[in-house]
């Protein structure tokens, strides 16, 4: 579900770059109630490929409770989680799986945000945990169709692009192949001699993801001149990540956006990516109406 920019040497650790210094980086930080939203979006999207909106209308007990029931799936014994493993790519996966930016120290389950189309390794998750956790899933996914879509609706305004819902109508189809993927990132037992990949470099190959953690620091994207930089955590905010179908669509005016999570030793990390996607069978390709504006195509 990822791309890997580089090959990947799978050692029994996996550490970090020593020429890649993180800083701390001011992340736009876009209010979705704001007249002036579209505006913000689409500049954020084309200088840094990410940012954060606040005024979500994502009610905060949801967030809280999908947590919990998430840590809850996270603590039982492993031969449990494992029932709905390996990954088809669906259902429950752990620590190293492949060269698909898998690389680190984590564990995660991906599920199909479309509900009539459940794998059995989806299907296999929801057994291991109580009826709340599937209901917490479902309505947050829903939730998060709801943002991506008002995200992408303002860029088609702000851009003037035509057809109306071009974008947005890529995830609100029955067929979208948008996807959520919840990672745990444990722990260290002991503090290691240098920082630790958790998950490694990537982008994201859909139009958007919309990510939120629960405050725990990890988190960097890749600037443009190829210095990495740290995202202070946020629990009652989303990020919101340019993927490479979005860089294509738009004939690369906007940039999907390397990102990156180190482990973190104080305490364990957990992460919710909301993955909106296209139908697999879509053929994505530049739009008409911005290759005319730019003049050439990708």
């Amino acid at each position: 579900m990822v791309v890997l920019l580089q090959p990947v040497t799978f050692n029994s650790d996996v550490y970090v770059n020593p020429k890649c210094k993180p800083s701390p980086v001011p992340v736009p930080v876009i209010d979705l109630t704001d007249a002036d939203a579209k505006t913000q979006i689409v500049k954020a999207c084309e200088e840094l490929g990410f940012f954060k909106v606040v005024n979500h209308g994502v009610r905060p007990d949801l967030l809280t409770q999908l947590e919990e029931e998430a840590n809850k799936f996270f603590a039982m014994p492993q031969y449990l989680k494992e029932k709905a493993g390996p990954p088809d790519p669906f259902g429950y996966g752990s620590k190293r799986i492949g060269p698909s930016g898998d690389m680190g120290w984590l564990e995660y389950i991906l599920l199909n945000a479309n509900h009539h189309l459940s794998s059995t390794k989806t299907t296999a998750v929801f057994q291991q945990t109580h009826a709340i956790f599937r209901e917490a899933v479902e309505e947050y996914m829903d939730e998060m169709k709801r943002m991506a879509c008002n995200v992408l609706e303002m860029v088609e305004e702000e851009l003037s692009i035509e057809p109306k819902e071009k974008l947005s109508k890529l995830v609100k189809v029955e067929e979208s192949d948008s996807c959520l993927r919840v990672n745990h990132y444990p722990e260290k037992e002991e503090t290691p001699a240098k920082e630790e990949i958790g998950f490694g470099e990537h982008t994201d190959p859909q139009l958007i993801s919309v990510l939120r953690s629960n405050d725990t620091e990890g988190l960097q994207i890749c600037l443009k001149d190829g210095s990495w930089v740290a995202v202070p955590p946020d629990h009652s905010s989303f990020f919101i990540i340019v993927g490479d179908t979005l860089q294509v669509m738009t004939n690369g005016r906007f940039k999907s956006v390397k990102h990156r999570v180190l482990t973190n030793t104080k305490r364990s990390r957990l992460s919710m990516i909301y993955f909106a996607g296209p139908p697999l069978t879509e053929k994505i390709a530049p739009m008409s109406c911005l290759v005319l504006k730019q003049g050439s195509a990708l």
